[in-house]
């Protein structure tokens, strides 16, 4: 049996990666957000999709809940969540 080690560290020749630029407003913003299927999870993303629609304006969301907290999300899932303009992505233990 053959053991394949991944490094997950970037080439140091790839330089640091930057952070994505800002959105330009948030009322006119599609925010997703991906719920990692902790138990805790689903309520603080209600709590601060109500923050962000009362404060910020943002109208639409696109929650999407994996179905199991260890496995990666699902193809068809981040096709759905690649709609939106920025994704927030968390823990809810």
């Amino acid at each position: 049996m053959t053991l394949i080690v991944l490094d997950p560290r970037q080439l140091p020749e790839g330089g640091a990666p930057g952070l994505a630029p800002a959105l330009p407003a948030l009322g006119s913003a599609v925010i997703g957000m991906l719920d990692n299927a902790k138990f805790g999870t689903a309520r603080f993303y209600d709590h601060l999709e109500a923050i962000l629609r009362s404060r910020y304006g943002v109208r639409e969301f696109i929650r999407r809940r994996k179905p199991d907290t260890s496995r990666p999300v699902p193809v068809e899932m981040l096709a759905e969540l690649a709609g939106a303009d920025a994704i927030i992505s968390g823990i809810g233990d």
